[in-house]
């Protein structure tokens, strides 16, 4: 499914987004996340609560097989990634709310990632299950270089910068890379693969979005805070969830557990682009309602 060479660029991916995702954060961001802290909260809840049950209920009632199972779990499990805060600043929503809320979930998910997925895939076979000190080493060492871009960040702010700008970058010409090679090359798996397949990838990240936000207003979240923690919620790191397989995993049982987090990076993408399209109409008519309340007369 995934060559010697694009497993290879997937790790190196993954080092160079951690690290442009620690580059974009200065201590003072901390300072003002906390004009959030209930949003921050309850965009943490919807990733580790929200996401891995509705992931778990998905392969349920689609009757996935169990390695089906394992890979669409592992991706409800999953932190946000830097793509959620790119469809946030598209969608005019906060972008320092989704950065601190994908650094959050980051920093956390090498302790609650295990966890979940434990709980989660209990009764299934060992063969198939990811150990969870497996997970949470390899989620701990990624941690090294995002706490490596924050402190080049702290010594010199514009070589940061340009790590996070470059980061970014690199990380969504990989991300196209790897898309548009895959699929002319896998296009009779995709022929092949399930409909409960592709019905389990499509609504993990739409059921994610519509819960995330029902779930904010239902706290009392503006609609533009409930409008980012829905994307944080909805967009899972499925390139990170494909490494952990692909670190774990070898021979037939790691391409059948690794469709789950392939197709998902897919159709994420595409779910998350009309997503971000409604979201960014919406606001702009609020944008505009409040406009006009401050000329008309009172």
């Amino acid at each position: 499914m995934l060559s010697p060479f694009e497993e290879s660029l997937l790790s190196i991916m993954m080092v160079i987004i951690m690290f442009g995702m620690g580059a974009s954060l200065t201590f003072k961001d901390f300072k003002l996340s906390m004009r959030h802290p209930q949003a921050i909260g309850i965009g943490f809840l919807s990733q580790y609560l929200l996401m891995p049950f509705i992931a778990f209920a998905l392969a349920r009632i689609l009757n996935l097989s169990t390695e089906q199972t394992v890979g669409l779990v592992l991706m409800g499990c999953m932190p946000g990634g830097t793509t959620s805060n790119i469809f946030a600043y598209f969608s005019k929503s906060l972008l320092s709310l989704s950065i601190m809320m994908t650094i959050c979930s980051t920093l956390a998910g090498f302790i609650l990632v295990p966890i979940w997925m434990a709980l989660y895939t209990q009764g299934i076979d060992d063969a198939f299950r990811i150990p969870p000190d497996q997970i949470a080493r390899l989620l701990f060492l990624l941690l090294i270089p995002t706490l490596l871009g924050m402190w080049l960040r702290r010594k010199n702010a514009n070589v940061g910068a340009i790590i996070e700008l470059t980061g970014g970058l690199l990380g969504a010409v990989v991300i196209l890379f790897l898309v548009v090679t895959w699929a002319p090359r896998n296009w009779r798996l995709l022929i092949e693969t399930s409909w409960q397949v592709y019905a389990a990838v499509i609504l993990l990240g739409l059921v994610g979005f519509l819960f995330g936000y029902l779930f904010s207003r239902v706290m009392r979240l503006s609609p533009q805070k409930a409008r980012t923690v829905s994307l944080e919620t909805g967009i899972q790191n499925g390139p990170l969830a494909a490494l952990i397989v692909i670190m774990t995993f070898t021979g037939e049982t790691q391409q059948l557990i690794l469709l789950i987090p392939v197709m998902y990076s897919l159709f994420i993408v595409l779910n998350s682009t009309w997503v971000t399209v409604l979201y960014r109409k919406i606001t702009h008519r609020e944008e505009q309602a409040r406009d006009q309340a401050k000329v008309e007369p009172s």
